[in-house]
């Protein structure tokens, strides 16, 4: 048994157990997400193609998680204009794992998203309570630490150890200017190596420090930097 659904201005040929990634929906991981836009529908008894859709037909499908496609880049650039332009798109994705397929107007089963909710919620209280009776006995010891840590930014002081050697030029990683270098120096970032082992955390460190609001990421530093790093 299978069926055709429409849903993010595409179509999906899906079964029960099937797992496919669809344009973003809303709701959390475990919520059951009904599709009413079935175009068509396969049973043993035959073949059911709805005018445009099949009537009473649903398709229900747990949500797995929601995620982001792989990045793409867009380049545009204008000949002899000095134009040139470097976008990256990351799609918002939903990943759900089809559980029923319904005709004549039957309603999904909601007892197994039900029970983990309830089990989730119960898990949580207690961890809950736990963190919020650390913060109330030690708000005085984290006070401090924001302090020195806001301190330590406004002196600019270096957020990674200098490496040894000469440093490497920056300036050929896209969109690194010699002032740019400079600040990056400063922080102590001097080798191609250094950004190419960048983690999600140096990554947002950097963002904040400089202001980049996702410029790291945009231009794909990371695997520049590892190309880089290998002729280096």
């Amino acid at each position: 048994m299978y069926a055709v659904i429409k849903t993010g201005g595409k179509q999906y040929r899906v079964a029960e157990s099937d797992t496919l990634d669809i344009e973003r929906v809303t709701g959390e991981a475990g919520d059951i997400i009904e599709f009413k836009d079935v175009l068509m529908v396969a049973t043993d008894k035959g073949v059911e193609v709805g005018a445009p859709l099949v009537d009473g037909a649903t398709v229900a499908a747990e949500l797995v998680e929601q995620r982001r496609a792989k990045k793409i880049l867009v380049y545009k650039k204008k000949r002899r204009k000095n134009y040139q332009r470097k976008n990256g798109h990351r799609q918002l994705l939903s990943r759900v794992a089809i559980t029923e397929i319904l005709t004549g107007g039957k309603k999904p089963s909601k007892k197994a998203a039900v029970k983990k909710a309830a089990a989730k919620t119960a898990d949580e209280k207690p961890a809950k309570a736990k963190e919020a009776a650390k913060v109330d006995e030690k708000p005085a010891k984290k006070a401090p630490a924001k302090k020195a840590a806001a301190a330590k930014k406004a002196a600019g002081g270096a957020l990674f150890t200098t490496p040894d050697g000469e440093p490497d030029d920056l300036k050929k990683i896209s969109g690194v200017g010699p002032a740019l270098e400079k600040k990056l120096h400063d922080l102590g970032i001097t080798k191609f190596a250094q950004v190419a082992a960048f983690t999600k955390d140096d990554i947002a460190k950097v963002d904040d420090a400089l202001s980049f609001k996702g410029r790291i990421e945009r231009d794909d530093w990371v695997k520049q930097a590892a190309e880089l790093a290998k002729d280096a």
